[in-house]
């Protein structure tokens, strides 16, 4: 072990799965600070936090942007994040600085997916009103159309990002009996082929798919991308699933679509803000399935998330190779 006055300065922003943990301290080259909570940081206490810092271990609900890299000096070397996404740290502020970036891919991508699949059914099949009809005596005897929903089966999918989540998600759907399945994006994919993917241009898919999925990342493109002119070009009886980010989504225009019956219902597992207020006008309509930003949440996955992270901080404080580094 290295005498204390070489440790290398780290600071977590949250208490992380101990998987994670346990890496860090068994490693014997970092000292640890961390904001000891389940709640996240307050902007103060993390500028405060990562001064001197070579490392920081953060979540995707901590904005790392100049401010936070001035705060941290010139020793920061590695920037490891809990997440896939990285919408949150200013990249090129991040490499004008030569700071390496570590995230989580891949680990994810099976419960993203899962979660992704039990949205999109507890949407198109009404199961969140269900049970709250069981619950408020709205059930009575059996009836021909009640609580009638929408299924798979024959129908058309539209999934807006096929990377690996997005693949993932088409791999589950199609032993539904989907009969096809339309993907746009920047590039048509070649693994694609694997579930029978038609590379269409996005007002296609819009127009065409009985069940819209998001999987795209948030960048400047994506932005806002699913705003009236959107809603508007889809069947009045499509459900729209989000379970990448929320800023993806103008949620006005969203509300709009969903209580006028322009789109039949909505699942989302992310918002802006997050979390999203309980008066929030999306939240009033039963057609509105929302979820608290759970894709990944498996105890496994948030393990193997947490035990990558780690890994990939120790190998930018020990300038060695990163399990998962984000090129930029």
């Amino acid at each position: 072990m290295q005498a204390a006055g070489k440790l290398m300065k780290v600071f977590t922003t949250r208490r992380i799965p101990p998987e994670g943990m346990k890496i860090l301290s068994a490693a014997g080259v970092c000292e640890l600070s961390q904001w000891d909570s389940d709640e996240p940081v307050p902007r103060t206490e993390l500028l405060k936090g990562v001064q001197g810092a070579h490392g920081i271990l953060c979540l995707l609900s901590d904005k790392i942007d100049a401010d936070v890299l001035d705060a941290a000096g010139p020793n920061l070397k590695v920037i490891s994040t809990l997440s896939v996404g990285f919408d949150h740290l200013a990249l090129d502020e991040i490499k004008k600085r030569g700071i390496r970036v570590g995230y989580t891919p891949d680990v994810l991508t099976d419960a993203t997916a899962e979660l992704t699949v039990a949205l999109l059914l507890a949407t198109a099949r009404r199961l969140p009103e269900g049970v709250e009809e069981v619950k408020n005596g709205g059930w009575s005897s059996w009836k021909p159309l009640w609580m009638c929903g929408y299924g798979l089966s024959g129908s058309t999918v539209g999934i807006i990002g096929l990377g690996r989540i997005g693949m993932a998600i088409a791999q589950r759907l199609m032993p539904f009996g989907v009969k096809r399945l339309l993907y746009s994006g920047r590039t048509a994919k070649a693994h694609a082929a694997e579930v029978n993917g038609e590379f269409v241009p996005l007002d296609t898919l819009v127009s065409e798919s009985d069940f819209i999925v998001i999987s795209c990342s948030l960048t400047p493109e994506t932005q806002g991308l699913c705003d009236k002119a959107f809603f508007s070009k889809m069947k009045n009886t499509a459900i729209f699933v989000n379970s990448s980010r929320g800023a993806v989504v103008n949620q006005e225009d969203l509300y709009q679509a969903l209580s006028s019956g322009q789109i039949a219902a909505a699942g989302l597992d992310v918002t802006t803000p997050e979390p999203l207020p309980t008066n929030h006008p999306l939240l009033t309509l039963k057609n509105c399935v929302v979820l608290p930003h759970i894709g990944s949440a498996t105890y496994s996955t948030r393990g193997i998330m947490a035990a990558l992270a780690a890994q990939n901080l120790l190998g930018g404080l020990q300038d060695t190779d990163m399990p998962s580094e984000l090129t930029f």
